[in-house]
């Protein structure tokens, strides 16, 4: 792994500046990244109760999500290179029409299975399918809002800017669960989280189709967007935009005659494969910790025979976990300046010492503790991994890096959350021992291989 560090970048050309996004943009950026957060984590915070009311094992809740995972590793790269070219607006819009259609399934589904128009097995196999849909086109939207934000910000301040989008998930897992008890209603029951966050969603898809200008891409397709499936702003002429976050006049004949091919990022390229495996290892560790953590409250606090009421403990914990995470994202990353390499290093070390601290805890405070924790580790890690990723690619392959982190970001959720439940459910001690693993391996590649940050975060020319 010698060849893993990239040569250094050249330095900030004089009088040269990269362009920013308005407050504005930025708002609904955050929003489309914050409701798919707190749809997804709100789901998280009733499912363990759900499959305990269907009958259904532990493992199996968590197999659930395993097709999703897989076509959101196959499409997001996909959607990434479409984004390139037919803009980052109506890639967004894909992303939010497949979110609002898999929550709203999948609550019709779920309701139909308990209250016994529909067998558990059956519950889950269509649950799962629905589920598909978030992963197949709920995929377009991370790239799209990274690469967006990226190809508009001076690398120096890169980090901090995908720390802020990264922040709305950490929001979203704030509210998700905060919400999700309010919404259990009478009528919808346990499903009534997932009826409302697709109702929100579509108010976010409303508000993205009025207010974000229709955008070429500073090194892509130009002039008009070009028709997307599901597209909220497909066809429509870029004449008259406001384009003050977009490339500068001066720089768009330059730009032309680079965009007319913009190269394919593998996998194995040697600037971003560092990052990526860092992000696959830790973000199996943050998987497996979010698959386990509503059975181990259940669990640990004897909820198994009630588990209506495991939904505000388990919502607790995660709120806890997700003010965390806002913490290392809103305060630390911004407050000490902290570089991809220095947040990815710290957060790991954060993430095993919280791991450790809530599995060998047994009543709910000390679990919050250990999990907020475990919680502002991935908070550190999170961001630290997509900027890092970010900063190793030009300018111009922005839209495929950030289809490449989503990729990494859903093959830790293919197979983790399961066995991360199964090896918990042999002896708890196996599936937390497996996760500070992780943790460390990644620390030891930071170490090791990663870029330095005065390196890294150089403005190049």
């Amino acid at each position: 792994m010698a060849d893993m560090e990239p040569p250094p970048p050249p330095p900030l050309a004089p009088g040269k500046t990269v362009p920013h996004i308005s407050r504005e943009r930025m708002v609904l950026l955050f929003s489309v990244m914050l409701v798919t957060a707190a749809g997804n984590t709100a789901m998280q915070s009733v499912m363990p109760s759900i499959g305990t009311e269907l009958g259904v094992a532990d493992f199996w809740i968590s197999l659930a999500y395993t097709w999703s995972a897989l076509l959101w590793v196959i499409c997001a790269p996909i959607w990434a290179r479409r984004s390139d070219r037919r803009g980052r607006k109506s890639m967004m819009a894909v992303g939010l029409v497949g979110f609002i259609a898999s929550m709203g399934l999948c609550g019709i589904v779920l309701w139909f299975g308990l209250i016994g128009l529909i067998p558990a097995v059956w519950t889950l196999i269509l649950f799962a399918l629905a589920r598909s849909l978030y992963g197949g086109f709920g995929s377009a939207a991370p790239p799209a809002v990274q690469a967006y934000v990226a190809s508009r910000t001076p690398r120096s301040e890169r980090t901090q800017a995908l720390a802020l989008i990264a922040s709305s998930f950490g929001l979203g897992t704030v509210i998700g669960p905060a919400l999700a008890p309010m919404l259990i209603f009478p009528k919808s029951g346990l499903v009534g989280p997932f009826i409302a966050f697709a109702l929100i969603a579509a108010a976010v898809l409303v508000a993205l189709r009025l207010r974000l200008p229709n955008d070429a891409p500073s090194y892509a397709a130009r002039g008009r967007v070009v028709t997307a499936p599901f597209s909220a702003g497909a066809n429509s002429s870029l004449s008259g935009d406001d384009d003050s976050d977009d490339t500068p006049a001066g720089a768009v004949s330059e730009q032309r005659a680079e965009e007319e091919d913009i190269p394919r990022l593998r996998w194995n390229d040697p600037r971003v494969r560092p990052w990526l495996v860092a992000g696959l290892l830790g973000g199996h560790a943050q998987a497996a910790t979010l698959g386990i953590i509503g059975f181990f409250i259940l669990d640990r606090m004897g909820l198994r025979a009630d588990p209506m009421a495991g939904t505000g403990p388990i919502g607790m914990v995660l709120m806890a976990g997700a003010i965390s995470t806002l913490l290392a994202q809103w305060g630390l990353i911004p407050m000490l300046k902290l570089g991809p390499r220095a947040s990815i290093m710290w957060g790991m070390a954060l993430a095993a010492l919280g791991t450790v601290t809530f599995a060998v805890s047994h009543d709910l405070h000390s679990i919050s503790l250990g999990f907020a924790i475990a919680s502002l580790g991935f908070g550190l890690f999170r961001p630290g991994f997509t900027a890092g990723a970010s900063l190793a690619v030009s300018r111009r392959e922005q839209g495929q890096v950030g289809g490449t982190v989503a990729s990494v970001n859903g093959a830790a959720y293919i197979l983790a959350p399961a066995v991360g439940v199964w090896l918990y459910g042999h002896h708890p001690a196996i599936g937390f021992s497996v996760i500070c693993g992780l943790c460390a391996m990644v620390y030891v590649l930071g170490w090791r291989w990663l870029t330095p940050d005065d390196v890294l975060t150089r403005d190049l020319a």
